[in-house]
């Protein structure tokens, strides 16, 4: 599923606010979110490294992306996530997640150590209404990563409820208060 207009947009003012120019994406589909962050990127000199597994979705976000005229700003990988993430070398200065949610979490614990102090780690499809319908419609795992986020004593996080429903969270010092 695309990232909503507002949702695209955050990750977009994310990156060239905080000039950000190492990024990962967890879950390419179609390109969309992709083209948002690459578009971004493109301003502060940075590329993407982003996973699919589909391969139909993955052919048709490189040719999104192609179309876009984004192709250069992006490493695109069709792959298992479950696989690969763990394997990316990083650093990342920026990290978005939006693939299967029941592994939000397990994708956190593998990219948070490879996030730049000042980076920034976002999650998509985050809620802070409890349980409810986003939790039997498919969205298990938000609520996990979103009390680990909270719990991670050098990251700052707030949750962005339009759109999709967004997590921010910025990675401190160690010594922050």
């Amino acid at each position: 599923m695309n990232v909503p207009m507002v949702d695209g947009q955050k990750l977009y003012d994310l990156i060239v606010e905080n000039k950000y120019t190492q990024a990962a994406e967890v879950g390419t589909s179609t390109g969309h979110s992709g083209i948002w962050i690459a578009w971004a990127l493109s301003k502060t000199g940075g590329k993407l490294i982003t996973i699919e597994i589909n391969e139909r979705r993955y052919r048709q976000a490189l040719a999104n992306l192609e179309e876009a005229g984004l192709s250069d700003y992006i490493d695109a990988r069709l792959a298992d996530a479950h696989e690969l993430v763990s394997e990316l070398e990083g650093p990342f200065d920026f990290i978005f997640v939006d693939a299967d949610k029941d592994w939000y979490l397990q994708y956190f614990r593998w990219l948070y150590p490879k996030l730049e102090v000042g980076g920034c780690f976002t999650a998509h499809n985050i809620s802070t209404y409890g349980s409810g319908r986003r939790r039997s419609g498919g969205m298990r795992g938000t609520s996990e990563l979103l009390a680990e986020l909270q719990n991670t004593p050098d990251l700052e996080t707030e949750v962005f409820q339009s759109g999709g429903g967004l997590s921010i969270s910025f990675r401190k010092p160690s010594d922050s208060p």
